[in-house]
């Protein structure tokens, strides 16, 4: 049995600390994910060059995926590199993790999917992504019968920019129904809601077990300025939902009712990674049979830790295990009669 199938880009994140100056003066929009091209990546990596930087395995339901494995869960992870140096570089970081990889992931075809993270003062963070071959995942890149024997199917919504994966992510969804296996997914990125709505519909299909999303994200889904009402009709695509809400916590909602889970305190130095660890830290916690409040709540404190460090994960796999612990003992303290 496996605790979460994940299915996602295969994407190396390089992470850059850059001013404000930087992101005006080379036209990166702030605090967004920009989807670019080859031609557009050399020219940023080329202004870069002096720059001091950090490269690490990523995309969002890898980071997720990864966070979860840390803390405990088993996982397999299905995504799509070629066969170069990035693409190489993202499966090792992976398996070293204990994550089972899908087998029939590298081509000849592009090249691996990298991400520059420019990172300000501030702690925001400014993606501009090339996929590369990653936008070329098919079903034949899916492991039917891992899916099936999986408790929850993850899938993140960056997927969507993509006709092929996004086909692929809506197969991988009607094949976990058909074996009763809980469905996943995360809506992402305001700017993936906005310009493909429609696959993002396709792939959650009549509705999915579970969606994830941050504030800006539901508002831009429902298309309304009110919290309260983008999560009931958020209801009407998923069973249950988490809203992340920055510095306010989270929203959790399930039959109409709404809980907000208030946020730990932090100082924010990047914010990275902070909604791929509040998803993974959930869902484990789903998987030891926490409460979905509790779970809510760890989550909150994941995100908190993470984003008063720099990268979108923490650094060694004993910080997540440190982390669920202090979780576990102050839990405890906070039930007791």
């Amino acid at each position: 049995m496996i605790d979460i199938y994940g299915l996602g880009n295969a994407i190396v994140d390089t992470e850059y600390r850059v001013s404000e100056d930087f992101l005006d003066k080379h036209d990166v929009a702030k605090g967004h994910m920009t989807l670019i091209d080859e031609f557009r990546l050399r020219e940023l990596t080329q202004v870069l060059n002096e720059h001091a930087a950090e490269k690490t395995s990523g995309g969002s339901a890898a980071n997720t995926i990864f966070a979860a494995q840390s803390f405990g869960s088993s996982t397999y992870y299905s995504c799509k590199v070629s066969a170069d140096n990035i693409g190489a570089f993202f499966l090792q970081d992976l398996r070293e993790a204990g994550i089972e990889v899908s087998t029939n992931q590298m081509t000849e075809s592009k090249t691996s999917g990298q991400c520059l993270v420019f990172i300000t003062p501030d702690g925001e963070r400014s993606m501009n992504t090339c996929l590369g071959v990653s936008d070329q995942l098919t079903i034949n890149d899916i492991d039917g019968a891992k899916i099936a024997a999986s408790r929850y199917l993850y899938l993140e919504g960056y997927l969507s920019s993509s006709v092929t994966a996004t086909e692929t992510a809506a197969a991988a969804r009607a094949h976990a129904e058909e074996s009763k296996v809980k469905t996943v997914i995360t809506l992402s990125d305001p700017s993936i809601v906005q310009a493909f709505r429609a696959n993002l519909e396709l792939m959650l299909g009549n509705g999915v077990d579970h969606l994830f999303c941050n504030e800006e994200e539901a508002l831009t889904w429902t298309k309304t300025d009110r919290l309260d009402i983008a999560a009931n009709e958020l209801s009407d695509v998923a069973n249950t939902l988490n809203i992340t809400l920055g510095a306010k916590g989270s929203l959790f909602a399930q039959y109409g009712r709404q809980t907000l889970i208030p946020a730990f305190t932090a100082t924010p130095v990047d914010t990275n990674g902070a909604g791929d660890i509040y998803a993974g830290a959930n869902i484990h916690g789903w998987c030891l049979e926490m409460d979905p409040i509790a779970a809510a709540r760890f989550g909150n404190l994941a995100a908190s830790s993470l984003i008063g460090k720099y990268g979108a994960r923490f650094k060694h796999v004993s910080d997540y295990k440190e982390l669920l612990s202090r979780f576990n003992s102050e839990h405890a303290v906070r039930n007791q009669p």
